[in-house]
Parts: C-alpha cells; sequence; structure tokens
C-alpha cells in the first residue's frame, strides 16, 4: 500500500511533516522519504530504508537538519520516493500512492515520443513514481499532465506535487484511496490517514472527491479540479489496513470493525468459552462479536511488537511466517481446555492462521473455530497494491478451487462468491479442513457492506466479488 502527508505552513513545516508521515508507518514498511522546500534554500530531500528499523529513528537526524515551509512525506512498500523531477514545468517533488496494470504500454508509448530512458530500481522494476512524472510532463501545465495521467493509469493513482507555490494533491479518479484535509492557524495539510493531523494541532477540513485536483497553500485549499460523481473506494481500509482511530467518508474503522463482530455473531451457532481477535487487526472485530454475544472477549496470545519488525515486510514468504509465528506469545491460562473463537480480518493464503491454529492445540485449546471478518478472498486486487504477488494462485480460495478443477469439476465463480450455494460451502469446508480450524466460517459480503453503511456502488469489493 503506501501512505502519504503534505503541509504547507507560513512557519516552518518539518516537525509537522515528521510526524504526520510518521503517522502512516502501518501502511509500508520498506522505504519512506521526506521532500521540504524554502526560499532561503530550494529544496531538499531525504530517503531511507526502513525495512528493520521505524521511520522516526531513520529520519531523526534529517528531521533537525531540514527547513521548509512546504513539504510532502511518504511512507512506501516498494519503491523509493519522493522524487525530485526538473521539467519544462520546473523543478518539483512527487510521490504517488495506486498500482499501474498498463506501465509497460505507457513506457512504450513514452518512448516513441521522444522519452530517452527510465532508471531501474535493483529488482529491475521502474519507479512508479518515476513513470508517473514522465506521464505529467506530457502535458503544458501541471494540472492538466495530473488529469492526463490519471486517466490513462490503468489501475489507480493517487499523486502529491510540490512546487515552490503550493502542493497539488490529486485523489485518484474512483476515490480508491482517500486524501483527508486538515487545517490550523497558519497551515494547512493533507493526509492519507485523517487521525495523522489531529495531535499536530489540525482540526479536520472536508476529504477530496473522487478525481479531485486541489493546490494546498498556508493560505488555504483551492479546487483546480471538480470531484466527479463516481467513487469505489476500498472496503479493505476499513477490514484491515485502516488505523482504528483513522475514518473514511466519515465511517470510523474502529466502530466499523465493532460493526462486522456484530454481524458475525448474529449469524453464528458456536458456543465457544472465550472470543479473541489475532493482533492487532482482528482485535475490534472480536470486541464487537463479543459484545454482540455476550461471550467473554480475551486475549489468549499477546503480540510482542518492540523489536519485532512486521510480519510481511520480508519479500520470501517463509521468513514472513516466521516472524508472525514468534511475535505471538501465548497466555497458556487462558488457552488449556478453552474452547477458542478466533477472528482475523481475512485469510490470505492461510500460512499464517494454520500455524496459528497449531501454536494454540499446542498450548491445550479444546476447540479453535476462525471467523474471518470479511468473506473469502477470490480475486487479486487490480487497484492496489494489496500484495506483490503476481499470482491468484497465493490465495488459498483460488488453489481449492484448482485442486477441485483438476478433480475433473467445472468452475464457475460466480457460484463460489454467493454464500447460499452448495459450491460455496463446499469450498470452505476445504479451507476449514486444510487448515485445520474447528470449524470456519467467513463474513458475509452482504453483512460487511451493512456494517460499513455505505451504498455498495460506492465501495469496491473486487477482490470479493470480481465486481469492477
Amino acid at each position: 500500500m503506501g501512505g502519504f502527508f503534505a503541509v504547507a505552513a507560513k512557519e516552518d513545516c518539518v516537525f509537522d511533516l515528521f510526524f504526520g508521515t510518521d503517522y502512516h508507518s502501518h501502511l509500508g514498511t520498506r522505504r519512506a522519504g521526506m521532500a521540504v522546500y524554502s526560499r532561503e534554500k530550494g529544496y531538499d530531500r531525504a530517503i531511507h530504508n526502513i525495512e528493520n528499523a521505524p521511520f522516526r529513528t531513520k529520519f531523526d537526524k534529517d528531521v533537525n537538519e531540514m527547513q521548509g515551509s512546504l513539504g510532502i512525506g511518504c511512507i512506501s512498500d516498494f519503491e523509493p520516493q519522493p522524487l525530485m523531477v526538473r521539467s519544462h514545468h520546473g523543478t518539483y517533488a512527487i510521490t504517488t500512492v495506486g498500482k499501474i496494470n498498463n506501465s509497460d504500454k505507457l513506457i512504450q508509448d513514452l518512448f516513441s515520443k521522444g522519452h530517452s530512458h527510465f532508471l531501474e530500481m535493483s529488482g529491475g522494476d521502474i519507479n512508479a513514481t518515476e513513470l508517473v512524472a514522465a506521464i505529467v510532463n506530457q502535458k503544458d501545465n501541471l494540472v492538466e499532465g495530473i488529469r492526463y495521467a490519471q486517466e490513462v493509469i490503468e489501475g489507480s493513482m493517487t499523486i502529491l506535487i510540490m512546487t515552490p507555490k503550493g502542493i497539488y494533491a490529486a485523489r485518484d479518479l474512483m476515490g480508491r484511496t482517500p486524501v483527508s484535509l486538515g487545517r490550523k492557524e497558519g497551515a494547512y495539510c493533507a493526509s492519507f490517514e485523517s487521525f495523522a493531523y489531529l495531535n499536530l494541532g489540525y482540526t479536520a477540513d472536508r476529504e477530496l472527491g473522487p478525481g479531485e485536483i486541489v493546490v494546498v497553500t498556508p493560505e488555504g485549499v483551492k479546487t483546480l479540479v471538480q470531484p466527479g460523481k463516481d467513487m469505489k473506494i476500498c472496503t479493505f481500509l476499513w477490514i484491515y489496513y485502516g488505523y482504528p482511530s483513522s475514518s473514511y467518508e466519515g465511517i470510523s474503522v474502529e466502530q466499523m470493525r465493532y460493526n462486522c463482530g456484530e454481524k458475525l455473531a448474529e449469524r453464528d451457532n458456536v458456543q465457544p468459552d472465550i472470543v479473541a481477535g489475532v493482533p492487532d487487526s482482528g482485535t475490534a472485530h472480536a470486541i464487537g462479536y463479543a459484545n454482540k454475544s455476550g461471550i467473554p472477549f480475551s486475549r489468549p496470545f499477546v503480540k510482542y511488537t518492540p523489536t519485532w519488525p512486521r510480519s510481511f515486510m520480508p519479500t520470501i514468504q517463509t521468513q514472513r511466517n516466521l516472524i508472525a509465528k514468534m511475535k505471538l506469545i501465548p497466555v497458556k491460562d487462558l488457552i488449556e481446555g478453552k474452547r477458542l473463537l478466533l477472528i482475523d480480518d481475512s485469510i490470505v493464503r492461510g500460512t499464517q492462521l494454520r500455524e496459528t491454529t497449531e501454536f494454540l492445540y499446542q498450548s491445550g485449546a479444546k476447540e479453535v473455530h476462525v471467523r474471518p471478518a470479511c468473506p473469502p478472498l477470490l480475486f487479486g486486487c487490480k487497484y492496489l497494491n494489496f500484495s506483490r504477488s503476481t499470482s491468484e494462485l497465493d490465495l488459498i480460495t483460488r488453489r481449492v478451487l484448482k485442486e477441485l478443477e483438476q478433480e475433473g469439476r467445472k468452475i464457475d465463480l460466480k457460484l463460489y462468491v454467493d454464500p447460499d450455494t452448495p459450491e460455496y460451502a463446499e469450498m470452505v469446508g476445504h479451507i476449514e479442513k486444510q487448515l485445520n480450524f474447528t470449524s470456519l466460517r467467513y463474513h458475509r459480503l452482504d453483512d460487511m457492506i451493512e456494517s460499513v453503511g455505505i451504498d455498495r456502488n460506492r465501495l469496491c469489493t473486487y477482490c470479493w466479488d470480481g465486481r469492477e
């Protein structure tokens, strides 16, 4: 995924930029960067690897040396950014969040128009932010360039561009990722997460609409391109990615997760001794379930986070699994002889949750009932970098369906999306058996959408139902 923070202030903005960017550390684990501009010193930038150390420790020296009244910062799960670009628009800093599915075509189009080269990153890929900048530079001004980039990119693209005159903020055309504006005396900010500026003295101003482009200055925010009417914001923001204290389109992440848990409880018929959430993102869902069912909420294991990096950080799956396992510490007195109902945000590959379940059995659990807070993931995300996987067969659902197909079964994915079909029940049964759960019941899509409280046509549910 990735997150960003931008500040335009009448005084120095580096303190706000540093902590505002740091508040997005849950959205990325590979790279982070800050760029600032001052009239006296011009541009300054710093980028660091944050794979094995938190943002604050890597940028502690930079924040004491940088100066500027304008600044943009980002947390990235992949490419280094912000980038500094010099073009016929002048010099500017740019950072992006999104996914480009047609990068090869866009690159060839640029080569055919005379673009000379792109710098390859260490993995051989081209920096997506550099590609966006090259597209923007095809037009006569930045606003036309941003709009053009959003139109030709297949996927999604939210863009921040910092110039000496102000910061351009553009939410992707379908509003799949959020852009929240805050204000205080002498400063305005733009942020992925709406909570990131609250402790810095800002108050919420508004959220950008889908495709809206604004320019942020110390004096205010001016809309340059009006928002579109259609929206497809990512529902997974509430289920997993979003921080509990955040909200999107006015809907609280924490409250939505309570709602999810309540809906799961309403449809359940098991009688466990305790309800628990896989920390951290499963915890709020479990609280909602416990509150509705009356079954006690408990923490049979705790997550040791002071020194371990996040579990999905390493590129090698076996390393991710090992770190995820080592972070969970059992509380044996709350496990032994107990029937547990465990709620996780989702099941992707299933590897970590299977190991967690085995870990609970080894600690003396009598039963482990699993309730994911979202429906089965059947489609790889086309719009955001939810995963760097290149194959949908990494999803446990698709692996199960592949096994059924090899048995001579004809697979119609529509039948496995519908929770009321025997095909869906069979798929869930196979997953339950493979992962060694006592029972498995996924959240229904209709209940999940009701938990959000936004019209389904304004939510992206592609990863669950393939609906574009």
